[in-house]
């Protein structure tokens, strides 16, 4: 089951999203981040470059997309729609509504 969790009203909603999903990678989570595409790109962004010693292994999927073979170990997948996440035993949600499935 998907472990749903809040988080309200934090500064730099980015940089903790990063922090969020290295925490959750170091306890081995596979986790599904769900945004608008705008957002995911600046995560994806910001994944690269938030901490000049550490990376977060992730891949970013475009509407559409299916994840290769290859790229299904990688313990973070940022989506727009969860049809295209192949895991989510965390999901974090940037968008402003609930993901379908989860209202």
């Amino acid at each position: 089951m998907t472990r749903v969790s809040f988080h309200f009203n934090v500064p730099q909603r980015l940089a903790y999203a990063c922090r969020l999903l290295r925490k959750a990678t170091r306890q081995n989570a596979r986790v599904t981040v769900t945004a608008p595409a705008t957002t995911l790109s600046e995560l994806d962004s910001a994944l690269w470059t938030f901490d000049p010693t550490e990376f977060v292994p992730h891949v970013l999927l475009r509407d559409g997309e299916v994840l290769p073979e290859r790229l299904r170990d990688t313990p973070v997948c940022l989506v727009q729609s969860l049809a295209g996440a192949s895991h989510h035993d965390v999901l974090l949600n940037l968008g402003a509504e609930p993901p379908a499935g989860f209202e």
